[in-house]
């Protein structure tokens, strides 16, 4: 029996690296590319033409959605569709993906996935990928991600950031957040005594938050202004900001003048 010929797409490096360690361990696969976005999932698609693709939904730039509507139906590869949201479920199954699967990931439910796609290809099944129905699911799903992105109160302020960790999205109040501070392309959020990992510029991450709560201390570091309980002055016109969890940040000359205006 020929192997099926496998193509995977996630943004997300873990769920990925998951993928592959499941799916070359199956005697019935050759894993054939891996892709981490939509463009790249095009190329691929177009050069090896694969004969399943699991496709993450949600990823920056394309979604997966969009993937499926910009490649041409005669080198279609069935589609499995990933994602952290059940959503979309019944979007997925209407334009006749193989399956969808629900992070976290487990082996089984990624083998189950395989054996749907075998038995699909050995009947020959006239099942399409339904490409007609895909615009309106994925403008559908891009206005989702908007209104998600920032749930607005009345006032006009988005209230709530959204993290993917480890194939979930975490939903974060901003009034949970203590405080955050950059490592490289990744913003560090502090908040419950957990630390969440996101990538978006300092300069990004500040346009989403209420400017009347939190305040830059350092070209890298943002502190949620309610948790500071006590300011030292230092030498040479710095100081050191207290926070009610107990960590210690030091707040820079150039940005001085910001945090003084916050208590006065």
């Amino acid at each position: 029996m020929s192997k099926l010929r496998v193509l995977i797409v996630d943004d997300e490096p873990l769920a990925l690296s998951f993928l592959r360690s499941t799916l070359i361990k199956l005697d019935s696969i050759d894993l054939v590319a891996e892709a981490k976005n939509g463009r790249e999932a095009i190329a691929a698609v177009a050069k090896l033409q694969p004969d399943l693709m699991f496709l993450d939904i949600q990823m920056p730039g394309m979604n997966g959605f969009e993937v499926v509507q910009a490649l041409q139906i005669q080198k279609m590869p069935m589609v499995v569709f990933v994602t952290a949201f059940d959503q979309f479920a019944a979007d997925a199954f209407d334009i006749h993906a193989v399956d969808y699967i629900l992070k976290p990931l487990d082996a089984e439910r990624v083998s189950r996935s395989v054996e749907r796609a075998l038995a699909r290809l050995a009947g020959n099944s006239s099942d399409v990928t339904n490409v007609g129905s895909v615009a309106s699911i994925s403008e559908r799903l891009a206005t989702d991600q908007k209104q998600e992105s920032g749930r607005e109160s009345s006032d006009g302020i988005k209230r709530k950031l959204l993290v993917r960790d480890s194939g979930v999205v975490k939903i974060i109040p901003f009034d949970d957040i203590d405080w955050v501070d950059a490592a490289g392309d990744y913003m560090c959020v502090h908040a419950n005594g957990e630390t969440h990992i996101i990538r978006i510029t300092l300069g990004e991450l500040m346009e989403k938050l209420d400017a009347s709560l939190f305040v830059r201390i350092h070209r890298s570091t943002i502190v949620n202004i309610e948790r500071v309980v006590s300011i030292t002055a230092l030498p040479k016109g710095g100081s050191l900001l207290e926070l009610s969890e107990g960590t210690t940040l030091k707040v820079s000359r150039n940005y001085r003048e910001s945090v003084r205006n916050f208590f006065q």
